[in-house]
């Protein structure tokens, strides 16, 4: 008899209206179903904020304010456990979570699995030093989303003088040296690209090496501008952006 192969497939998120222990495994199995998949080689918390269930992705109030469940993120990540233990997924991890928030998984009584990666924003214009800091030295690593930025006050990341100026020194692009410089920080990094000629441009960036002097000048951005504030969500407990990092 032929066998039959197991299949799995990168990384996935839990989305906050499934935080409730009964409704994780729930979503993981769907998204399983939807995508042919037997297991997940990732599955992340997308935010440590649970909201209402149902049918809305964003329940909202009649401020045009989130709608909290009453879950804790700890309850959340037991479920995860859970997934790893029954071969769902093979490792779990969170997404937006800030120092305290980690910690709280990490100190948990009778942790199973801890998170093998905390996914945050990041780029020169914020470069969460302190937050990648306090990950490595609990041995989480750390994935850079929205490592290209955006445009802010008119200003697109990209078009930053600093920047260019060390794109050209090094002949390259202004994507390949942001890629490179979370790369140097021992960050993953997951730009994202539509553009076949942009996407293979972005792998292309293990033939050469920032100077100390290039990543001392990326670093010296830092605004602390977060572009993916959620501002809906700020009445939550768990909102995750009030702390320093």
């Amino acid at each position: 008899m032929e066998e039959i192969p197991i299949l799995g497939l990168g990384t996935w998120k839990l989305w906050c209206t499934c935080h409730k222990k009964p409704l994780v495994k729930t979503a993981c199995t769907r998204s399983l179903k939807a995508l042919k998949l037997d297991y997940l080689d990732l599955y992340l918390m997308h935010w440590p904020m649970g909201f209402k269930s149902g049918e809305a992705d964003l329940p909202m109030d009649h401020n045009g304010m989130i709608i909290p469940s009453n879950t804790d993120f700890l309850d959340t990540w037991e479920a995860m456990e859970n997934l790893v233990a029954t071969g769902l997924v093979r490792a779990i991890g969170v997404s937006n979570f800030n120092h305290e928030q980690l910690e709280r998984i990490l100190n948990k009584p009778n942790l199973r699995f801890k998170p093998v990666t905390n996914q945050i924003e990041c780029h020169p214009y914020l470069t969460q030093k302190n937050l990648i800091s306090f990950c490595q030295s609990r041995n989480v690593s750390v994935t850079a989303y929205l490592p290209l930025g955006g445009c802010s006050g008119g200003m697109h990341l990209m078009e930053d003088p600093t920047i260019q100026t060390i794109a050209q020194k090094h002949r390259k692009s202004a994507a390949q040296i942001l890629i490179r410089f979370q790369i140097q920080r021992n960050v993953r990094v997951i730009p994202k690209s539509v553009n076949p000629k942009r996407i293979l441009e972005n792998f292309q960036v293990f033939d050469f090496e920032l100077s100390e002097e290039d990543m001392t000048d990326l670093l010296g951005l830092d605004r602390n501008l977060r572009l993916a504030t959620f501002p809906i969500t700020e009445n939550h407990k768990d909102y995750p952006f009030r702390t320093e990092f």
